[in-house]
C-alpha cells in the first residue's frame, strides 16, 4: 500500500481570517498575513494524513492505491469520516477500468472506514508493472463547510492561533512554547489512535 496523496484540497478553512482575528483581539488589517500563516500551521497540524488527529477536518479528495487486490477482500482507507468513495483498476493492457459499486460497501468501524469487495466480485488481473494498479479515490471530512467540524476542534485552532501569536519564539525563559493544553484537550477527544 503506497501514501494516500490528496488530490482535491478542501474549499474552506475550520476557522476564518475575521474569526482568529477576533479571538486574537486584533483591528482588521493587523498582522493578516501572520496570522493567516498562524492559521495555515495550526490546521496543517492537525488535518490529513501528517496531521496528529489522523483525520480530515474540511472535505477534501484524497487517493489510496495498492499494487494488487487485497486477499482479505477489504481496503483500509488511511481516515473517518469518508462520505463517497469510487475503486479502478489497471487491466493487463494497462487501460483504466472501474469498479462497479455495487460490489463495493463502505464501513465503519473504530479504526476508520473500510471498503469491503463483496464475495461474488471476482478480482480482475491488473497491470503487473505498476505500483498503483488498484486505486480508492474517496472524499474524507466532516463536511464542506467551516460549521461541520466540531466546534472543540475549531477551538483548539484559534487557540493555537492565539498561543503562537503572542508567543513568536520556540521557548520562553525556560519554557517551550508548544500547544497550550487546553487546544491540546479540546482535541483529544477526536485523535485516532493505533493507525
Amino acid at each position: 500500500m503506497l501514501r494516500p496523496i490528496r488530490i482535491s484540497p478542501p474549499a474552506a478553512k475550520p476557522v476564518s481570517l475575521e474569526e482568529a482575528r477576533l479571538h486574537c483581539r486584533l483591528d482588521a488589517g493587523d498582522d493578516d498575513a501572520v496570522v493567516t500563516a498562524l492559521i495555515d500551521a495550526a490546521i496543517s497540524h492537525l488535518d490529513g494524513w501528517s496531521g496528529v488527529l489522523g483525520r480530515c477536518l474540511i472535505n477534501q479528495g484524497w487517493r489510496m492505491s495498492l499494487s494488487d487486490w487485497p486477499a482479505c477482500r477489504f481496503i483500509r482507507l488511511p481516515f473517518p469520516d469518508v462520505s463517497a468513495a469510487t475503486v479502478k483498476y489497471y487491466d493487463p493492457d494497462n487501460a483504466e477500468q472501474a469498479v462497479s459499486m455495487s460490489f463495493v460497501t463502505r464501513l465503519e468501524d473504530e479504526r476508520g472506514t473500510l471498503i469491503r469487495f463483496s464475495d461474488e466480485f471476482a478480482f480482475p488481473s491488473v497491470f503487473d508493472d505498476r505500483g498503483d494498479s488498484v486505486q480508492v479515490e474517496f472524499t474524507a471530512g466532516y463536511g464542506a463547510n467551516s460549521t461541520d467540524v466540531p466546534q472543540a476542534i475549531r477551538t483548539a485552532i484559534l487557540l493555537m492561533v492565539a498561543h503562537w501569536y503572542n508567543n513568536r519564539e520556540a521557548s520562553i525563559a525556560g519554557q517551550q512554547s508548544e500547544i497550550p493544553f487546553g487546544a491540546s484537550a479540546l482535541i483529544a477527544p477526536f485523535r485516532r489512535v493505533g493507525v
